[in-house]
């Protein structure tokens, strides 16, 4: 049912993973500067390279299925393009950010012609390889953001890019890069629109909420889904005027979110297990836990009681500091390991627990009666 794997023989915590087209190998970063490239033989994982070209830590890291190449972004406000040699060492280009505060995101266009790369600048850099002078160069959406970019993901159509930031707010922006693209058909969210024009904006919360911290299309690109502080799922839809589908819950706060189905979501973080949420149109319904071992509550009054019983006894013993989950700490990121958001079958989560987890979504669930993945 689920397959759990470590790197390096240790349990340094895991920012970001992301795999390559045959998910033979896979880019993880050790919550440092550094990506580290490992090859999977049997159950063993063996290390090709290390990318050691970021000064400080890496936050985001894709990995185009097609073209072979890595984009990653760090705290140092770069970010690199790499690509593979004949000798099967990877190179880096630097891509002309301009920015001045560190990168938080990135991820590949669908068509992997360019990228985009969230900071807490305020803004997003739009990327895309200039052929005239050989390197990669950016174009900045600014306004109205206000604080830091935390999440991105495009829409099917190569054109559009929905953000989450830290001033509460989720928004539905023009990626279209007149030099490199055709004219784009008019989508759900509207007309075409120049680059940096924004389609649609959702407020995590009308009282404030918390910060998004994952977005995510749907396969068909018409709805939009997000997880932030406020232990909250939100999905809205192209003309729906703005207003968003919430279900307030009892765990603790989520930090991503992906679709698995055209009406399944998959979301996970600090409560350490994925859940699976189906929605109808009207209304957001808990579906499954993938995680079957957990048997304590993953709720914020469960975490309460823990802490409140480890002040008041002041004991450390591992029956109080042990998850009876297969992640021992938070989920920070979420990969489609087979499928795709239309129909996956398998996921893989990583987290600061420093363990890689591929979850089978059909086998975990093919007991839950009703739930239609």
């Amino acid at each position: 049912m689920t397959e759990r794997h470590t790197f390096g023989g240790n349990l340094s915590p895991i920012t970001c993973h992301a795999w390559n087209k045959d998910r033979s190998q896979i880019a993880i970063s050790p919550n440092n500067n550094e990506v580290h490239i490992y090859k999977r033989e049997g159950s063993e994982w063996k290390l090709l390279d290390v990318l050691n070209q970021h000064d400080l830590r890496v936050m985001g890291i894709d990995w185009a299925p097609n073209t072979n190449r890595i984009v990653t972004c760090a705290v140092d406000r770069n970010a690199y393009v790499w690509t593979q040699g004949d000798d099967g060492k990877w190179k880096p280009t630097l891509v002309l950010l301009r920015i001045n505060r560190a990168a938080t995101c990135v991820r590949w266009s669908p068509l992997e012609n360019k990228f985009a790369v969230g900071s807490g600048a305020r803004l997003i850099s739009v990327c895309y390889f200039e052929s005239e002078n050989d390197w990669w160069v950016s174009k900045h959406i600014k306004k109205p953001i206000r604080s830091t970019v935390t999440s991105l993901d495009w829409h099917p159509n190569n054109v559009l890019l929905v953000a989450g930031s830290t001033d509460y707010k989720v928004r539905v922006f023009s990626a279209y890069i007149k030099d490199i693209e055709q004219h784009p058909e008019p989508t759900a969210w509207g007309p075409k629109k120049p680059l940096g024009q924004m389609l649609a904006e959702f407020k995590n919360s009308t009282t404030g909420g918390g910060w998004v911290h994952s977005v995510s299309f749907s396969a068909d690109g018409n709805r939009v889904c997000w997880v932030g502080h406020d232990s909250a799922i939100n999905i809205a839809e192209a003309n729906s005027g703005n207003v968003a589908i919430k279900l307030k819950t009892e765990y603790l706060p989520f930090l991503c979110c992906e679709w698995i189905s055209p009406q399944s979501i998959l979301v996970t973080g600090h409560s350490c297990v994925p859940l699976i949420y189906t929605f109808d149109g009207s209304r957001i319904v808990l579906a499954a836990k993938l995680d079957q071992s957990t048997k304590k509550e993953q709720s914020g009054i469960s975490a309460m009681r823990i802490f409140q019983s480890l002040d008041r006894n002041s004991r450390t013993e591992n029956s109080d500091t042990n998850l009876e989950s297969i992640h021992q700490n938070a989920i920070t990121c979420v990969c489609i390991y087979s499928g795709d958001k239309g129909s996956a079958s398998r996921i893989s989560t990583s987290g600061l627990d420093g363990q890689l987890v591929i979850w089978d979504i059909n086998t975990l669930t093919r007991s839950m009666q009703g739930l239609r993945i």
